[in-house]
């Protein structure tokens, strides 16, 4: 009986099947477009992320400077205003008496002279009639005139001291305002001074944002009062549409810089800021392609470092994809290769990492399955003559054992008879189905009890014993063999007889030394035993009849009374000087063989392995 390890241990296929891959992506394609992912990611990421951050931040440094601008501006439009108050003032410091106009009237004139935004000044007196008007362009007035005390300049300044009137423009171009001034008693009485606002272009032309920003005013009506070019405050109303909606914009974004449409039709980014007491807007204005133009350059900036990071991922991952995917397509076709018997391939991979241990595993294997394939085809050999389980043991033990040796041997002979009658009468195919009903019966008894098969001549069969594996009692063994392979065939007799076809089955024994070893060529090699004992068992066999076993006196001494046999007295042998005594055994006893209680044959023949 054969181990099933050790079976499985020394057989190799000439071939390996392998399951149909089912089919899959590249391995390349993913291993690149995953590195590339995990690269470019969060690169593009961290750009966005930076642009964003860096955007935000030149939003708030962008309306820090706007609102910055606009509330420089507004204060200096107030200290211009607050200023031209102050010097108002200085006329109206001492109270009226009769017969000193003309001292008022220096007074006002020495002013005009000091402030050129001043066009003209009315000097009014306690009772709110007017005493002296001085004008840069109309007549000067002295003594008594009109009744101002009704006029909204006279009570304003009267209510507050210092009183801005809304901005008028003359030939609706020129803005002017008028501003009055009480004294600090009733009786120093009012100063009403007209003022051109176009003095006020030398404050908002100071103010430069960035290389094109701008700061200029606008009323209460969206009117423009100043702006760094004169031109537009001269052209009136014309553009105060677009103005008062610049100006609805900005100021409801209630003090933030905000993206809207500039006057001049274009992007810009403006900020607010009113200038207190006279209720105008200083509005501070920067084109959108200046203000941004830094951030502008990070994007821009970032836009090539993630193309040039975009270029160097691609070419990282292809080589590291290449560097994963060439290795595992190497042992991808070798396990091929394999599969296919190329047991001599090998794998060259020298990444230096589990790749390169991979490999030297796989060629560990190839190198395994050849020797693997090399002992299993040394069996098959073997088993054209032997038993499976001697092959086994024999190319497990040395396969010096087959070399030609003299030893002692039990040759056991079958052949069928009346097959030669047979063979003439009957057709190919029913010759041939019987001759392999006849070889299996005979192989499989053969294989159980672990003989040695010569091989096969027409419809006789030479078996050995004790050869090459040593075994005990051979003799026994050889008769309990035949006594098997009678049974065997002697069965297959009882339905080839129903058939119509006359053949028997006779058997000879004999025992003796004999040269034993395998002969033959390359390519094809047989095991076989030459000498006298072999002749012995053909002439043997072809004494027996149908169902009868004949022995030697070796054999039958052998037997020690384990197997009944009948004499059959001396006979004549082929090739013998002098008759010879036969023996039979009597088929019609119980046999049995001796071998330990439990001890199968196998484990009998490992016993005595060592005598081999």
């Amino acid at each position: 009986m054969r181990s099933p390890g050790l079976e499985g241990n020394a057989r190799c296929p000439d071939r390996i099947a392998f399951p149909q891959a089912r089919r899959r992506r590249s391995l390349f394609r993913r291993y690149f477009f995953t590195l590339f992912v995990a690269v470019v990611v969060p690169l593009v990421l961290g750009a966005v992320s930076e642009a964003w951050f860096g955007y935000r931040d030149q939003r708030l440094q962008l309306n820090e400077l706007l609102k910055a601008e606009a509330r420089s501006a507004a204060d200096r439009i107030q200290t211009f205003v607050d200023g031209i108050g102050d010097q108002i003032g200085w006329v109206v410091q001492f109270p009226w008496a009769e017969g000193d106009d003309n001292s008022h009237k220096i007074d006002a004139e020495r002013l005009l002279q000091q402030v050129p935004a001043i066009v003209s000044i009315t000097l009014v007196d306690q009772t709110g009639t007017e005493r002296i008007f001085v004008s840069r362009l109309g007549l000067n007035r002295i003594g008594r005139g009109a009744d101002l005390a009704q006029d909204p300049a006279v009570r304003g300044a009267r209510a507050s001291e210092v009183w801005y009137g809304s901005v008028r423009y003359r030939r609706d171009s020129e803005p002017y305002m008028v501003i009055a001034v009480a004294g600090n008693r009733a009786a120093d009485g009012v100063a009403i001074a007209e003022i051109n606002l176009k003095m006020i272009w030398d404050v908002i032309a100071g103010i430069k944002i960035g290389n094109t920003g701008r700061a200029f005013v606008i009323d209460d009506s969206g009117r423009l009062i100043a702006h760094p070019d004169i031109s537009l405050v001269l052209r009136g109303g014309a553009g105060s549409p677009a103005f008062n909606r610049l100006k609805s914009v900005v100021n409801a974004a209630n003090g933030s810089a905000v993206v809207t449409t500039g006057d001049a039709g274009n992007a810009v980014v403006a900020a607010s800021v009113p200038a207190a007491n006279v209720g105008w807007t200083v509005i501070a204005q920067q084109p959108v392609s200046e203000a941004l133009a830094s951030i502008r350059a990070t994007l821009w900036r970032a836009l090539a470092l993630i193309l040039v990071g975009t270029f160097f991922a691609a070419a990282l991952a292809y080589w590291l994809a290449h560097r994963m995917s060439g290795p595992i397509r190497q042992l991808e076709d070798g396990v091929h290769r394999i599969g296919a018997g190329q047991f001599d391939h090998r794998i060259a991979i020298s990444s230096g990492d589990e790749l390169e241990q991979l490999a030297n595993r796989f060629n560990e294997m190839a190198a395994e399955l050849t020797i693997s394939k090399d002992k299993s085809e040394r069996i098959n050999r073997l088993k054209r003559f032997l038993a499976p389980q001697v092959a086994e043991l024999v190319e497990q033990s040395d396969e010096r054992m087959l070399e030609g040796q003299r030893r002692e041997v039990v040759a056991i002979f079958g052949d069928l008879r009346g097959f030669t009658s047979f063979s003439a009468r009957a057709a190919p195919d029913a010759i041939m189905a019987l001759l392999s009903e006849y070889y299996e019966a005979i192989g499989a008894v053969v294989t159980r009890h672990e003989a040695t098969l010569t091989g096969f001549g027409g419809d006789g069969v030479m078996v050995l014993v004790n050869a090459p594996v040593a075994r005990a009692n051979p003799a026994l063994r050889a008769v309990q063999v035949a006594i098997d392979m009678q049974a065997a065939v002697q069965s297959l007799v009882i339905g080839w007889r129903a058939k119509g076809h006359a053949v028997g089955f006779g058997v000879g024994i004999a025992m003796g030394p004999a040269i034993v070893g395998t002969v033959g060529y390359e390519g094809r090699i047989d095991y076989t035993a030459i000498g006298s004992v072999v002749n012995l068992a053909s002439r043997l066999c072809g004494s027996a009849k149908d169902g009868q076993i004949l022995v030697d006196p070796t054999v039958a001494e052998g037997l020690k009374d384990r197997v009944a046999i009948e004499p059959l007295g001396r006979r004549m042998i082929k090739g013998y000087d002098h008759p010879l005594q036969i023996f039979a055994v009597d088929l019609r006893q119980p046999h049995s063989q001796e071998r330990k209680p439990g001890l199968p044959d196998h484990a009998a023949a490992e016993e005595v392995r060592g005598s081999a």
